[in-house]
Order: C-alpha cells, then structure tokens, then sequence
C-alpha cells in the first residue's frame, strides 16, 4: 500500500502535476466515508450530508 502512494506522489511531482494530490485526497476520503456508512448504523445520518 505504501508503495502504491509512493509511487503516486512520484508520478505527480515529475509530471508537475502536484496541484492533483487535493482533489485525490477528497476523492478517497469520500470513498472511505461511503464505505464506512454502508457498514454501520451512521449511515443515515452520513447520507443526510450528500
């Protein structure tokens, strides 16, 4: 896992493409999130946000 995001982060610093890593960062967040709700009884009050 940690190679993949290193891997990553290498990608986007040579192709000057930093300004990418907020928008991934948001991105697996909300993934992360969505995955959490399904999986626990805060998921109703998760979906009221979106």
């Amino acid at each position: 896992m940690f190679e993949l995001f290193s891997d990553l982060w290498a990608f986007l610093k040579v192709r000057k493409k930093i300004w990418l890593m907020p928008i991934v960062v948001v991105l697996v967040l909300l993934g992360g999130i969505i995955v959490f709700a399904q999986q626990s009884a805060l998921g109703t009050f998760i979906y009221t946000l979106f």
